[in-house]
This record gives structure tokens, C-alpha cells and sequence, in this order.
């Protein structure tokens, strides 16, 4: 490969690679795991990057995050994790204790289906149209309404309800 190839994709990793972290990490709810799949990815793109660079990168790695975080989550069991000591079930109940919407927001985004996921993070953290996400996606701009419908469904029924007013202190 040219040595000008590695520079423009050093320069391309260095420019976007923040956004595209952030994406990783809106895909799979955990800062390791966002590392490992952008590292995957870059690492798949990085001998094709002359036709790449060519057309749109950044559009290309993005659906190649979305591609390789969906064959990875294919992959993952999601079965019973093994805990030291069961969790103590007799303590007080406080309803607002740990109630953190950002917290609450990236649980639910991570329950979302694969397909819904991708289209959230797409349309509402990417702010890419309904037809960029439906191109990204290699499907059709109807599917992507749909998914997004049902998608934002889920998540307000898995959201605490606003507080009307506000908040209030006594």
C-alpha cells in the first residue's frame, strides 16, 4: 500500500474516530466492548481503504459497525451469569434510589433487538435521515419507520414517566 494511504488513514481514524467510538458505544452499552468492535472494523477496512476512501468512509464504516456488532451479538450467549452471593432481596425499598435517566435510557437502548437498536442510534444519535439510515441499513425507508415506531415504544414503556413541573425540592 502507498505510505500516502496510511496518512489519510491515520488522518481519517484521528478525525472521526471519536464520533465513531461513540457509536460503537451507543451499540453495544460498554466502553471495552465499543473499542474492540471499532478496532474490528477499522482493522476489515484498512486494506480496502484506497476504494473506500474513494466514495464515502465514513458511511462505510459506519454500516460496518452496524454489520459486525450485529454478527457479534448473533454470537453472544445471553444466558445466566454466575454470582458470588445472591443479592440480599429483604432490603428497604426506596423508588427513587439510583434512578438515573441517562443510566435507564442506555439499559433499554441495550434490550432494544439488534435491528431497532441500529436504527435508534442511527436516526437519533447520528441524526441521519430516515433514507441515509434505510441505505446504511440496505433496506427500505418504510422498514426503518417501522423499526424506529416500534423501537421508541419500547423505551418509553421501559422509561420512568417525566416528573410534571419538574424538579421540585420541598
Amino acid at each position: 500500500m502507498d505510505p500516502a494511504d496510511g496518512d489519510d488513514f491515520a488522518a481519517f481514524v484521528a478525525a472521526r474516530g471519536p464520533r465513531l467510538l461513540r457509536m460503537a458505544w451507543l451499540l453495544t452499552g460498554d466502553a471495552h466492548l465499543a473499542e474492540d468492535l471499532l478496532q474490528t472494523v477499522l482493522a476489515k477496512v484498512w486494506p480496502k481503504w484506497r476504494k473506500v476512501a474513494e466514495e464515502h468512509p465514513e458511511a462505510y464504516v459506519r454500516k460496518a459497525l452496524i454489520h459486525t456488532h450485529a454478527s457479534w451479538w448473533r454470537r453472544r450467549w445471553r444466558g445466566e451469569v454466575p454470582h458470588g452471593e445472591l443479592p440480599d432481596l429483604a432490603a428497604s425499598f426506596d423508588a427513587y434510589e439510583g434512578v438515573d435517566l441517562e443510566q435507564s435510557l442506555s439499559a433499554a437502548i441495550r434490550r432494544l433487538p439488534v435491528r431497532q437498536r441500529a436504527v435508534v442510534v442511527l436516526r437519533y444519535f447520528e441524526d441521519l435521515s430516515v433514507e441515509d439510515t434505510a441505505a446504511t441499513l440496505g433496506c427500505a425507508p418504510g422498514t426503518v419507520k417501522s423499526q424506529s415506531a416500534k423501537a421508541l415504544r419500547t423505551l418509553r414503556a421501559a422509561l420512568p414517566a417525566p416528573v410534571e413541573g419538574g424538579d421540585r425540592c420541598a
